[in-house]
């Protein structure tokens, strides 16, 4: 009795592998079923001319950020032109400053107008070599916006077609179909295959307009600096040098000019 019920547990244990294995086979059949039925659902869905309409669409929107660069960085470049203009304008005012303060016998004010003369000058030559490189980046961003919106145009003569010979071949196969009572299955095939190209088409021109923006490169960060501590000393001791030098010769035309004016006397 005990090894009947001992066989009887062997064959349900070797039961249950097969169920199970029975079980997973037909979930998996049931999965490539409903993948198929998504797949001719989304086949069927898809418009190709609604698809390169969105495609456009995208493409336009990059132009106009491109445009909104270049905008930006014509912003940029005025800004700095403004401060260009004011520092100029320091740089006079100061070496007039430094003329009256030696005149008056202040060699110390004339050192510090001279100084601050100095560095107006260093800042001067920086805000220039700033302004150069935006002028230059707005000439790159302004070639690629020519070229993009050049791309854009012919993509979207390219879309008008490509809809046109669709909506005459859909035409068409409704009409076939309705004469000769051929299959939606059969459509089917033509469809997918005309989705391809035109999708295959679209990405390429889309490749092409990115590919022109990459090209022309991006804006540089201006504000990092690359001097070190011993440049930045020279550089010092060099306008340090500069003052003197200035002063002296100031000094010297004020004292020829004081000279003068006694010998008139």
């Amino acid at each position: 009795m005990h090894a009947a019920r001992d066989e009887h547990c062997r064959v349900g244990y070797a039961s249950k592998p097969r169920r199970r294995n029975s079980v997973a086979g037909l979930f998996e059949r049931m999965s490539i079923v409903i993948r198929a039925k998504l797949s001719k659902l989304l086949d069927r869905a898809e418009d190709p001319g609604e698809t390169l309409d969105y495609s456009y669409e995208q493409q336009l929107q990059l132009l106009q950020n491109v445009k909104r660069g270049v905008a930006d960085v014509a912003t940029s470049k005025k800004r700095l032109q403004l401060q260009t203009d004011k520092l100029e304008q320091s740089l006079v005012k100061l070496d007039g400053q430094a003329r009256e303060a030696v005149a008056a016998g202040r060699e110390d004010l004339a050192r510090a107008a001279l100084e601050r003369k100095s560095l107006a000058q260093q800042q001067l030559q920086g805000l220039d070599k700033q302004v150069e490189q935006l002028q230059s980046q707005q000439e790159k961003l302004v070639t690629s916006e020519k070229q993009l919106s050049a791309k854009i145009e012919a993509f979207r003569s390219q879309k008008e077609v490509i809809k046109a010979k669709y909506s005459a071949a859909e035409a068409q196969v409704r009409i076939g179909e309705a004469a000769t009572g051929i299959g939606e299955q059969m459509a089917d095939t033509g469809l997918a295959i005309q989705r391809a190209q035109d999708k295959t088409e679209q990405m390429e021109a889309r490749a092409g307009a990115v590919e022109e923006l990459i090209a022309a490169g991006t804006l540089e960060d201006f504000t990092a600096g690359d001097q070190t501590q011993l440049d930045r000393e020279l550089d010092a001791m060099s306008a340090d040098r500069q003052v003197d030098a200035e002063l002296e010769k100031i000094k010297a035309e004020v004292g020829a000019g004081s000279g003068a004016k006694e010998l008139e006397q």
